[in-house]
């Protein structure tokens, strides 16, 4: 009998364990498809033919640059959003609601990650939620140690 209850106990250390690393790849994953988008969302930018809008429309913009008659790509694929396994991206848009200038993801989780990100998403540091994790073609400068 209390060898089924150390079995039991250790069994759901292990699942919990396993919960916690499978969230953990999923941020890592998630901490590099952004930085995909975010890498298209700055190709986009700097490739913007003189008198064009330097931000895509939809996110298609980035696989296939509407701007030029030969195919242009800033980005593979839409990646799926690790953190729900669709790819259900939030957008975010300019002010006036015509271009992408951001995307984040769908889950309002917790990071279990909160300090001690890659520089280019220090900015991330104390998020409360994924959401507040946005990809956007402001790069942040190092900072020099």
């Amino acid at each position: 009998m209390i060898s089924i209850a150390i079995i039991g106990i250790a069994a759901a250390g292990a699942a919990q364990f396993g919960a916690v690393y499978q969230r953990r790849m999923a941020e890592k994953e998630l901490l590099f498809v952004g930085g995909e988008f975010q890498h298209a969302l700055i190709s986009y930018a700097q490739a913007t033919p003189q008198f064009q809008v330097p931000a895509p429309r939809t996110l298609d913009d980035l696989l296939r640059d509407p701007r030029y008659p030969n195919v242009v790509r800033h980005l593979r694929k839409i990646y799926a959003d690790p953190m729900t396994g669709k790819a259900d991206w939030v957008l975010d848009m300019s002010p006036d609601g015509q271009t992408i200038v951001g995307i984040h993801s769908a889950s309002k989780g917790h990071p279990i990650q909160i300090a001690n990100l890659p520089w280019q998403f220090q900015r991330f540091d104390g998020a409360r939620s994924y959401e507040d994790w946005v990809f956007t073609a402001n790069l942040p400068t190092p900072v020099r140690r």
